[in-house]
């Protein structure tokens, strides 16, 4: 039974809490830039003393407007400066935050707000509010606030002018009476299959993130002068967790939910480092091809010759074995390509972390090799986000890392990955039997399989429930051959199947984005129709070669020997991928069931 422990340098004292990042921070500086606020297109600094001050005032509007201490408060909205405000907001206020991603429907509103018990909700605009009247318990004793209502003053006008009467004294007595064994927040698993599940995390679990990762080496890569853009929810607990992580380290965040104009905002707020899910970057590389290709076929060689250059760059790397030649090759590629690609992400961008999902090897020495290394971590809403993460000087391309300061990895009998430490969660909220299964004697039982090498990095290799048993009783793990499959820039989404069925095959999906550009490169005509496309007998000879590619990698019986592309991509709206971009396998399944039937009849 494979364990690797990673000690911790840091204390968490029982008194302190999740506020005092932001408040310390205004205490002894501030004037500190913890914040940029884009107005108009420039991203101005928004200083310790200002948020702290924000944040104080939103408090007591919470406090006078009902809010108790203990109380459970929903946070509905899009990334944006007020999500971190009113988070800190209702911290001070005593209370206990349960965000709820802004792609929610109705009922899955209404499940949250009746598990919680909730006793307040904030949502974005009047849009969500209109939401609201179909959520059964949203009752007249709700209390309901919008940050941006339609007519009057905004939230913030709205909470200074009710708490005007609270004291400075009663908001820091609320505050001060969390401590680190308080419960911090209530975060609900966006779950593949099932009803959400609330996770329990105590202030001690998020003050054990921020002091694990800045006990790392990667620490040096953050401090002052440093700029974070999160785009990712804020629901989601990686961004919530690095978010903390960057305040307490003294980087400036700033954020943004406009996902579609992404490179431009890149362009003017000229982040230092990056916080994605492995999706983002597939398509800022596939994007990258596209321009190329789109400009002409020569281009687009020279794009794909430079990939393969800083990808063999990256791999020599680990070595040491980076020769003249490869050393030239580089410099030439730099200059015609990998300083363009540098340039659409601000040009100031050192270092960028994955999570939510496997990377792939290909893609992090892609990065790398151009000069943006990707840190690849694991983690989940239980372990308050990362627990293992490569960190510069300490990583190992293809793993997810080693354990965070103050966590231990043990691999379990049957290959289940078990987790322990300052950042792994008390429990579920009020499902004893969902949290007596998965936490025995303080270990976490993941469902994730995986291996961990005699130096601690560790490499997820499936999910239990996710494996697949053919017929013939060989076991496939789907991810790996997924993650090489969606790596093509004409493919958006794969899913394996072939539980219980004599061999492996595969769903696939275009990148809707891609299919225009495919089309003129072969001479199609533009009107074409996904259900003309999809029988075109060149586009399945070119999804071929990424299957091909996929099949590479494994035995003769665990290979895709038949696939179906499907007409329409999987989207959040449309039910098939969490609001993190996981496939939900079941929905899919369930879904495109005949299409599943006819990859294997004959």
């Amino acid at each position: 039974m494979a364990e690797y422990t990673e000690p911790a340098q840091f204390v968490t004292p029982p008194e302190r809490n999740a506020t005092d990042v932001l408040f310390d921070i205004a205490a002894a500086r501030p004037d500190k830039s913890v914040f940029l606020r884009e107005v108009d297109g420039q991203w101005l600094p928004v200083t310790a003393a200002e948020a702290a001050g924000q944040v104080r005032a939103l408090a007591k509007g919470l406090i006078a407007s009902g809010i108790n201490p203990g109380d459970r408060v929903a946070l509905l909205s899009a990334t944006r400066l007020e999500w971190t405000l009113l988070d800190f907001a209702i911290w001070t206020a005593g209370a206990t935050p349960v965000p709820i991603y802004d792609s929610s429907s109705a009922p899955q509103i209404d499940w949250i707000l009746e598990d919680s018990s909730a006793t307040g909700i904030i949502v974005e605009n009047e849009a969500k509010r209109a939401l609201l009247a179909d959520v059964a318990h949203v009752t007249p004793a709700t209390l309901v606030f919008t940050i941006d209502p339609a007519q009057g003053p905004s939230l913030m006008e709205q909470l200074t002018a009710a708490g005007a009467d609270v004291t400075d004294a009663e908001v820091e007595a609320r505050r001060t009476s969390l401590r680190a064994d308080s419960p911090a927040t209530l975060i609900y698993t966006s779950g593949t299959t099932g009803r959400p599940k609330g996770v329990m995390l105590a202030h001690a679990n998020l003050l054990g993130e921020i002091g694990g990762v800045l006990d790392s080496s990667m620490s040096g890569m953050l401090g002052d002068g440093k700029r974070l853009l999160l785009f990712l929810p804020m629901a989601h607990v990686l961004a919530r967790a690095i978010n903390l992580v960057a305040l307490e380290a003294g980087v400036a965040v700033g954020y943004t939910a406009d996902i579609k104009n992404l490179l431009p905002t890149f362009e003017t707020f000229r982040p230092s480092l990056i916080l994605s899910v492995p999706r983002v970057f597939e398509k800022v590389y596939n994007s990258a091809r596209h321009k190329a290709y789109d400009s002409s076929v020569i281009k687009g060689k020279i794009f794909d010759r430079a990939a393969s250059t800083a990808i063999a760059y990256s791999t020599a790397s680990d070595s040491g074995s980076v020769g003249t030649v490869l050393e030239l090759r580089r410099k030439l590629y730099d200059q015609l390509v990998y300083s363009k690609l540098r340039a659409a992400l601000g040009g100031q961008c050192e270092m960028a972390i994955s999570g939510g999902a496997p990377l792939g090897a290909r893609l992090g020495h892609f990065f790398r090799g151009v000069g943006i290394p990707v840190f690849e971590g694991y983690g989940l809403t239980e372990t308050t986000a990362a627990i293992t993460v490569n960190t510069p000087g300490h990583a190992r391309m293809g793993t997810v890392g080693r354990p965070i300061p103050g966590n231990t990895v043990r691999i379990g009998d049957d290959g289940e990955v078990l987790l322990k430490g300052a950042v792994v969660f008390g429990g579920y909220w009020q499902n004893p039997d969902a949290t007596a299964e998965s936490l025995t004697d303080g270990w976490f039982h993941t469902g994730d399989i995986g291996t961990l090498d005699a130096d601690g990095y560790l490499k997820i290799t499936g999910r239990k429930k996710e494996i697949i048993v053919t017929a013939g009783g060989k076991n496939v793990s789907p991810a790996p051959l997924e993650d090489i499959m969606r790596a093509h820039p004409l493919i958006s989404q794969a899913m394996v199947v072939g539980d219980q069925r004599p061999f492996i095959a595969t769903l696939i999906t275009l990148d809707p984005e891609a299919v225009p550009a495919w089309l003129e490169r072969n001479g199609k005509d533009p009107a074409t129709t996904m259900r003309e496309l999809v029988k075109d007998h060149q586009l399945h000879a070119e999804v071929q070669t990424a299957i091909d590619e996929a099949n590479a990698t494994v035995s003769h019986a665990e290979a895709i020997k038949k696939f179906r592309i499907l007409r329409d991509d999987f989207t959040e709206e449309t039910g098939e991928l969490t609001p993190t971009l996981k496939v939900k396998r079941k929905v899919v399944a369930d879904k495109y069931d005949h299409q599943i039937e006819k990859l294997y009849r004959g």
